[in-house]
């Protein structure tokens, strides 16, 4: 993995304890509304990770495997999380 390991880390982290912080609502019968924000924040820290890591693959593995001639399983991959993401 080429992203910043502790940028990655640190937001990971963050988002477990959201996570966590989510499994204590629920189980404290919280109002509804509330753990649905709860869980749509630690969506937006997990997409926000996901889009580093693309990002960094992007500018680096891509790159190389460009220079290298290997960019077709490249292009693969990329076309597969695409298709993932778009669902």
């Amino acid at each position: 993995m080429k992203s910043d390991k502790t940028k990655v880390t640190r937001l990971l982290k963050t988002a477990r304890g959201q996570i966590d912080g989510i499994l204590k609502m629920v189980e404290e019968d919280r109002y509804c509304i509330d753990i649905s924000n709860q869980l749509m924040a630690a969506q937006a820290i997990l997409r926000n990770i996901n889009r580093e890591v693309l990002h960094d693959h992007l500018g680096s593995c891509v790159q190389e495997a460009f220079e290298t001639g290997e960019q077709r399983e490249k292009i693969e991959e990329i076309m597969t999380i695409i298709d993932k993401l778009t669902k």
